[in-house]
């Protein structure tokens, strides 16, 4: 059971390099990639690390077998082969999700079906009852991922999505997912050290991000619950050890800003959600790192941007029949505000209308794709002589 096995990270769709370069920052081996995973190998105490280090990702799959199968009744029977009572205790509640793409499968939800029957009988001859099953994913998770002839069963270690990184309690319309913001900043030349404006700041995301970033301070800490804690094979004393190792490491780096003004600034010309921001910064632990003002985004104040400062914009976007025309304006002010106040930082954009981006006036230096929920979006770069 301590053997390493293959780990699999999923992501939102474009952020797989960006995922990839993060875990071998952390020391992890990338053994395949595409854009919305990522394989390495590890043990199911790594997968208590990834979920604990990881700010791109979505979700931590422990694979425990791989094997072929052409319709359900195969995958009954793989499925009875694994020793499920090794990792799920007889007192326990699990869900099933999965992947599915096979000709013999019409709905996703018979296969789910098939793996929880495999569980649950094999269980209920173990155990002499029969644990309990269904949606809710708070506690242990059985992920299939089976395509063609190809199957294999995991444990999603992460339960609920990691994507959520815990500190959001206030929000604004239209709110950025927090993966999606740290993998933003990851694509931009921003460093830690260095200077970063965020106007049109909304609920904050991308400034608390850029904040727990420059503070060292991981996402899981902020949440006390994921699958892997309830799974047998759960070493709690080693999860204390990586906590606490975690928290020593942000409360260090901290105290060494503590008497530095902020250089992370967030401004937005609605109070309501600069309050918003302030109070998931709180929530956050970071808010002495950020200073958050009122402001139209013109008024923004900017300090010298050293080599590596970046102004990031994340405006409207028009989604609604006829805004596109009166967002055309604020496009082409962003693109003056960038010649006329910014010289010396790298601009950016993140929009999800590419026809509005025309009206900035600016040459764009990169076109990064991402996907904002549904949105096909992109991050445009620009530098600012």
């Amino acid at each position: 059971m301590n053997e390493p096995q293959r780990i699999t990270v999923t992501c939102a769709p474009h952020n797989g390099p960006l995922l990839a370069e993060e875990l071998k920052a952390l020391g992890y081996p990338v053994i395949s990639s595409s854009i919305l995973e990522v394989s390495t190998e590890g043990t199911l105490q790594d997968c208590m690390y990834l979920n604990l280090h990881l700010r791109t990702a979505n979700r931590v799959l422990f694979r425990i077998r791989g094997f072929r199968c052409a319709n359900a009744d195969q995958l009954y029977h793989q499925l009875q082969t694994v020793q499920w009572d090794q990792y799920i205790p007889a007192d326990s509640y699990f869900s099933v999700g999965s992947y599915v793409k096979n000709l013999t499968i019409r709905d996703t939800r018979f296969a789910n079906l098939k793996v929880k029957d495999a569980i649950v009988d094999q269980l209920q001859q173990k155990y002499g009852k029969r644990p309990d099953s269904g949606p809710r994913q708070d506690r242990i998770v059985v992920f299939l991922h089976w395509k063609e002839r190809d199957a294999g069963g995991f444990l999603d270690t992460s339960g609920e999505s990691i994507a959520r990184h815990g500190y959001r309690r206030v929000t604004v319309e239209a709110p950025m997912q927090e993966a999606l913001a740290a993998a933003i900043l990851h694509a931009t030349r921003w460093q830690a050290d260095a200077p970063l404006v965020n106007p049109m700041c909304g609920s904050g995301t991308l400034a608390i991000e850029a904040a727990l970033l420059k503070a060292k301070k991981v996402p899981g800490l902020l949440r006390d619950n994921f699958a892997f804690m309830h799974l047998k094979t759960f070493d709690r004393k080693a999860w204390e050890q990586m906590r606490q190792e975690a928290e020593k490491l942000f409360k260090q780096t901290i105290a060494d800003f503590t008497n530095q003004m902020p250089k992370i600034i967030a401004t937005d010309q609605d109070p309501t959600a600069v309050s918003a921001a302030r109070q998931n910064a709180v929530q956050a632990g970071v808010a002495g790192l950020i200073r958050f003002e009122v402001a139209d985004f013109r008024d923004t104040e900017l300090p010298d941007p050293g080599e590596h400062g970046i102004v990031i914009l994340n405006p409207p976007y028009g989604e609604r029949l006829g805004e596109e025309e009166h967002l055309a304006d604020l496009y082409r002010q962003m693109g003056d505000f960038f010649k006329q106040r910014c010289a010396g930082y790298w601009g950016y954009i993140f929009t999800g209308n590419l026809k509005l981006s025309k009206q900035v006036g600016l040459r764009t230096r990169q076109r990064m794709e991402f996907m904002n929920a549904k949105i096909e979006s992109r991050l445009l770069e620009y530098e600012l002589y």
